[in-house]
């Protein structure tokens, strides 16, 4: 079974390289891909006049897929960002929600090729911020999850899977068109955020510390 993946890049990257990138992506090192052509177009837009979506093909078979949207769920996704990205996180309690979620709920996902999930762009990061400060509950967090349809990101992470894609062209992006549309898409789910975070009824929530104090475990039947 082969995949077809879009890489957004101001660059053409005819041949992805193991072992670069930023390490402290949302999964960590790894080539970070879309299924959805528009949005990889929107993801190479900057300043500069173009860019390219590149093309390839993914050929999946014997690779393991750790897929964190439908197979995990929220704080298994909220644990590989803890792990990975850089939070600024100033209060205590905040601090102590991340060491707990890393300590309970960070899934095995290191040994896997290709991870695929949310994408956590400067948006989520701020729902998952809030969340960590006992500013939401968790079914806000979950929400917030398919606000602005910001997409979903698959990303190679072993060399077993960079053997396993394959270049097949790609397509260049007016970022005259392609940048307005990427902040376009990053306001509306901040402005849908803003109408609805503090729309919930605490009675029926479950904030972090709720969460921490009860004890809840990974295969906790509330997570399901």
């Amino acid at each position: 079974m082969k995949r077809i993946l879009y890489h957004g890049s101001k660059d053409l990257i005819s041949v992805p390289l193991f072992g670069f990138g930023n390490t402290h992506n949302d999964y960590g090192q790894g080539f970070y891909c879309t299924e959805n052509i528009e949005l990889a177009k929107e993801w190479a837009s900057s300043d500069s006049p173009i860019g390219y979506a590149n093309i390839y093909s993914l050929d999946l078979e014997g690779l393991r897929i750790c897929d964190l949207s439908t197979g995990h769920h929220i704080l298994n996704w909220l644990a590989v960002l803890l792990e990975n990205r850089t939070f600024d996180l100033s209060s205590g309690a905040a601090l102590k929600a991340k060491e707990y979620i890393l300590e309970t709920f960070r899934p095995e996902y290191k040994d896997c090729d290709v991870i695929t999930g949310y994408r956590a762009d400067d948006s989520y990061f701020a729902f998952a911020k809030d969340f960590l400060n006992n500013s939401i509950p968790l079914e806000k967090l979950s929400e917030a999850m398919r606000l602005g349809k910001l997409g979903e990101q698959v990303v190679l992470i072993s060399e077993k899977a960079f053997d396993k894609i394959c270049f097949t062209g790609a397509e260049l992006v007016n970022n005259a068109i392609y940048y307005p549309r990427k902040q376009e898409r990053d306001a509306a789910a901040r402005a849908e955020y803003r109408e609805t975070k503090d729309k919930f009824d605490f009675a029926d929530s479950t904030f972090v510390m709720d969460i921490i104090r009860d004890g809840w475990k990974n295969d906790d039947a509330r997570l399901q």
